[in-house]
């Protein structure tokens, strides 16, 4: 009589378990935390993405900032009327071409944006506490790679 135990089948997920199901689970999950984290400072999670891609990106036309934040033209036109109207952005012509107007970030925007990169960050840890400084940028690289993959302009 065999009395070896014969090992056990993993455990079964409890609903789908696929990466791109998951991806857009985290993607759920993750925009209510940050919605709630970006509450007290005013900012909204599309205006702090923005704010996070011109400070990346420095000055940017309106449709550059739509492409950026994954937002239409007409969704960003009027983000940044309302961070212009809070002062953390300005707009100015571009000296090149007489119909684009360029946009930057204020020094207040730089401010809340600092103020929103702590709330953010802890959001981050605690979305992956286990993960040191090597692990996150590999990650962080593996994330960057799977855009780049399925996406026509790239991260």
């Amino acid at each position: 009589m065999n009395t070896a135990k014969k090992p056990s089948a993993p455990a079964k997920a409890s609903g789908p378990s696929g990466l791109a199901y998951l991806v857009g689970r985290l993607d759920h999950v993750l925009k209510q935390r940050l919605r709630d984290a970006l509450a007290p400072c005013g900012l909204s999670v599309p205006q702090y993405t923005a704010l996070s891609v011109f400070r990346a990106h420095g000055s940017l036309s309106n449709a550059q900032l739509a492409m950026r934040t994954m937002t239409s033209p007409q969704s960003a036109n009027e983000m940044v009327k309302q961070m212009e109207g809070k002062g953390w952005i300005a707009r100015t012509p571009d000296p090149t071409h007489g119909r684009i107007i360029q946009i930057s970030l204020t020094e207040a925007g730089q401010a809340v944006l600092a103020e929103c990169d702590v709330h953010v960050a802890a959001t981050e840890r605690q979305m992956f506490p286990d993960l040191d400084e090597e692990q996150r940028a590999t990650l962080q690289a593996q994330l960057r790679g799977a855009v780049r993959a399925l996406s026509v302009q790239g991260v």
